[in-house]
């Protein structure tokens, strides 16, 4: 029942983020009143669908001019969404990692991710969000967007595809930087279906952040020491490969529910928890 309501709320958060659906036919990007609010998922400010702004987009377009509110701002909303969900925003409210979990599903053999690439996404967090942005800058001192212009796959599914498919003037100046993303888009894609969460895990800047604020989010994940029979059920089915017995605050953790589902005993809960004392434990 868990597992079918996360669906439910994947769905809804989908649709919610991407309600401006029939400007997909013509091209044209919505840049009504809610584009002044960031959505807490990753969404491409350039998809014609969207209704919100990208976070890390927001915050990478201004990260060097003078007025620095609304990059205050987006920072503002990820930590805001993070100390109430941690990375649980990834599990339920993020289109992109939902797309990704239907590509997971395609019937193929599955692998393990070797750990240590899951480390990169720290590297594309501070490398291409934080300090490109403030470092490379043109002529007017707006810093260059480098985790959307070079990397972010979301923005070449969810804007430059449907662009390019509906506006044929654009289709005469695609070059090599389109190139370049593009062949990131189907590694990331082609990752997705063998690796559960592929981007999410290796190169997601959003998911890096929301992970940090795992250990201090309200919404946790708790395991009942006398209830817990050791079994390793809840280890083996968690696609993000997390032991929730021994990391229930794990980085990588998304809340999704899974592990809480396979328990025998019912011994793993998640919800929130309004405990100062459990979340100081944390950080010791």
């Amino acid at each position: 029942m868990k597992i079918f309501r996360r669906r439910l709320i994947q769905l809804a958060a989908f649709g919610f983020t991407n309600a401006q659906v029939l400007n997909l036919a013509s091209g044209k990007i919505y840049k009504g009143e809610l584009k002044n609010f960031c959505a807490p998922g990753l969404n491409c400010y350039s998809c014609p669908a969207a209704s919100f702004s990208c976070p890390i987009g927001a915050m990478q377009a201004v990260a060097a001019t003078s007025g620095f509110n609304f990059g205050f701002y987006a920072a503002g909303i990820i930590l805001a969404f993070g100390i109430l969900f941690g990375r649980a925003v990834c599990g339920f409210l993020c289109p992109f990692g939902f797309f990704q979990e239907l590509l997971h599903k395609i019937p193929t053999p599955k692998k393990i991710l070797w750990r240590p690439l899951m480390y990169a996404k720290y590297f594309v967090l501070a490398v291409f969000v934080l300090i490109l942005p403030l470092t490379l800058t043109n002529y007017a001192g707006v810093g260059l967007p480098a985790f959307c212009q070079y990397i972010c796959p979301a923005g070449t599914l969810e804007g430059s595809l449907p662009l390019l498919a509906t506006r044929p003037e654009l289709r005469q100046v695609v070059g090599s930087l389109f190139a370049w993303k593009f062949f990131i888009l189907v590694v990331v894609i082609f990752g997705s279906v063998i690796f559960y969460r592929f981007f999410c895990r290796v190169l997601c800047p959003l998911g890096a952040i929301y992970g940090l604020l795992n250990r201090i989010s309200f919404y946790r994940l708790t395991v009942d020491e006398n209830l817990c029979i050791n079994c390793g059920r809840c280890k083996k089915i968690c696609g993000m490969n997390v032991d929730p017995v021994r990391q229930n605050d794990s980085a990588e953790c998304i809340r999704c529910g899974e592990c809480a589902a396979a328990c025998p005993k019912k011994a793993i809960a998640i919800n929130f928890s309004t405990s100062l004392e459990k979340r100081d434990d944390c950080l010791e």
